[in-house]
């Protein structure tokens, strides 16, 4: 070798070293995975001297190399041209791990023209393969336009910035997914706010279907619901809002692709929908220029109520990121759906138990006045007790409507009603002290009517026959259970039963009454007894809280 051929030796390799610096301090100072990927294509072409620099990266399913970012090729190419691995020059070093290049590419068998790229305008190609770690990311190549042959220096240069470009990109990618996750965190918890929040559903379903289309960059999101009543899916929120899309015909149950995956329960991933005949309407996918589709189905219990549609514009497989964080945001909204349909129902069912409330508490006061005009004692008593009975089952409606549950609790209730027996009956001379005591135990609203009622005539009876010529008395109300049994004691310390009592046996209307709620409706038993006073005990079976 010369002295002049060591010198421009030499010289090339400090201007190797220098590019390679450059290129490094370059990509040093990106952080996203665009960014990084556009810097690595114009550096590489400016410090080589090349017309065009490409890089090409494998999907989430290693099948294809998507062109990422590119120096000289068509911009719009960027997201939709592809070569399978393996496939063209590009491919074949991809797949092989090692450099391709021809002087006349388009004579090369392997070359594959990808026309969207408009890379007929160019003549030589130069491939490398990306790689960190022996794992395969894609490829890029250099391009000129007039026939150039590739020095030995320049594959290996180009073959170094690979190298540099691959960590780089690796690092990019975990930023970006990084920052992905945070930003799904973040939606997923503004999601949980917006669903804990006093909205309707309405107003819920646009927040979520606005929230889907930003996180995975959709041209379309929709969610459609299921109407049982005529075996369709209608669409429920869409975003972008476009009367185009919400006004068209219900999607029937079992066609198209989302009538499919309500029928099946299972997520439905569409790379290109023009390809796919299933799509229910095909004429939607050319106006709104949708070509790729994810489906979710909105599932509460085994049950599917609907779907969640996501579309972009160009063919996209979606990756399994995207459908994990669609099929989160779908769960999310089904239970979004069933709390608003059962607070929804729990306010009709409210709403009902106050007006059947109001209109026994109108009952009540209509016998009142009656009470007012009629002198006669017997009348008197009859309206009084009669009184009772409906502000007893009033009571169990009042805390139905306050509560909003099918059941109640029985202590609670049992208070309201002996207050109010009490009050209602009890003589003006004596000083009663009334309590009710025990667990709290919840019946349903039929069974706990009945209990209301007996302890009414229980009580009634007590203020009858058990205080006469006193002035003092203690009433008392005892709730407990057994694993078999609910238990209820009405107490009195008053003048006490006759020998050889059975209430089952007795001429008095309220306790004939009393026995036969225990024995009919709640399938127990009522029997009596003297303590400090007379105390009617009631066994009610546990299976009547089932029924």
């Amino acid at each position: 070798m010369t002295p002049l051929e060591l010198q421009h030796r030499l010289q090339r390799k400090a201007a190797e070293i220098a590019a390679l610096r450059e290129i490094g301090r370059a990509i040093s100072q990106a952080l996203d995975l665009d960014s990084t990927l556009a810097l690595i294509t114009r550096k590489t072409a400016e410090v080589m001297g090349m017309d065009s620099c490409s890089l090409y990266l494998l999907d989430p399913h290693r099948e294809y190399l998507v062109l990422k970012a590119t120096t000289g090729l068509a911009p719009d190419a960027v997201g939709r041209a592809r070569l399978r691995l393996g496939e063209g020059l590009t491919g074949w070093a991809a797949k092989h791990g090692q450099p391709a290049w021809s002087s006349d590419a388009a004579r090369d068998p392997r070359f594959v023209l990808l026309p969207e790229t408009q890379e007929y305008r160019f003549r030589s190609l130069l491939a490398v393969p990306l790689t960190v770690g022996g794992r395969v990311l894609g490829a890029m190549n250099v391009q000129t336009r007039a026939e150039h042959e590739f020095q030995e220096e320049e594959i290996e240069l180009l073959s170094l910035i690979a190298d540099l470009a691959g960590g780089a990109i690796e690092k990019a990618q975990l930023y970006d997914h990084m920052r992905r996750q945070l930003h799904e965190l973040r939606t997923l918890a503004e999601l949980s706010q917006t669903l804990a929040s006093p909205l309707y559903l309405e107003q819920v379903l646009q927040v979520i279907v606005e929230m889907a289309a930003r996180m995975l960059d959709a041209q379309l999101v929709s969610l459609l619901l299921l109407d049982e009543e005529t075996s369709t899916l209608r669409r429920a929120a869409a975003h972008p809002t476009d009367g185009r899309y919400t006004e068209r015909e219900p999607i029937p149950f079992g066609e198209g692709i989302a009538g499919r995956v309500a029928a099946t329960g299972e997520v439905e991933v569409v790379q290109d929908l023009v390809q796919d005949p299933r799509f229910y309407d095909p004429e939607l996918a050319r106006e709104q220029g949708l070509r790729s589709m994810v489906c979710v189905p909105l599932r509460v219990r085994d049950r599917t109520i609907g779907v969640l549609n996501c579309y972009r514009a160009q063919p996209h497989a979606f990756s399994a990121g995207d459908v994990s964080l669609l099929t989160t945001l779908a769960t999310q909204t089904a239970l979004a759906i069933e709390n608003a349909h059962l607070v929804m129902r729990s306010a009709v069912v409210r709403e009902m138990h106050h007006r059947v409330k109001n209109n026994l508490q109108t009952i009540a006061m209509l016998l009142r006045l009656q009470l007012g005009e009629d002198p006669e004692p017997r009348v008197r008593e009859v309206l009084t007790e009669t009184i009772n009975r409906v502000l007893g089952i009033a009571a169990v409606h009042e805390i139905l409507s306050l509560e909003g549950f099918r059941t109640v609790n029985l202590r609670e209730v049992l208070d309201r009603v002996a207050r109010a027996v009490v009050a209602n009956m009890s003589p003006p001379h004596l000083a009663l002290e009334v309590s009710v005591e025990g667990e709290d135990v919840y019946f349903p609203s039929q069974p706990a009517t009945a209990v209301a009622l007996v302890v009414t005539e229980l009580v009634q009876n007590a203020l009858e026959h058990a205080f006469r010529d006193r002035s003092r008395g203690r009433l008392t109300v005892r709730l407990g259970q057994t694993p078999t049994h609910v238990l209820l004691e009405v107490a009195d310390d008053g003048r006490g039963l006759p020998p050889g009592f059975d209430p089952r046996a007795s001429s008095e209307l309220g306790l004939r009454i009393a026995c036969t709620l225990v024995h009919e409706d709640l399938r127990g038993e009522l029997r009596a007894e003297n303590r400090e006073g007379a105390v009617f005990l009631v066994r009610i079976p546990r299976e009547v809280l089932r029924s």
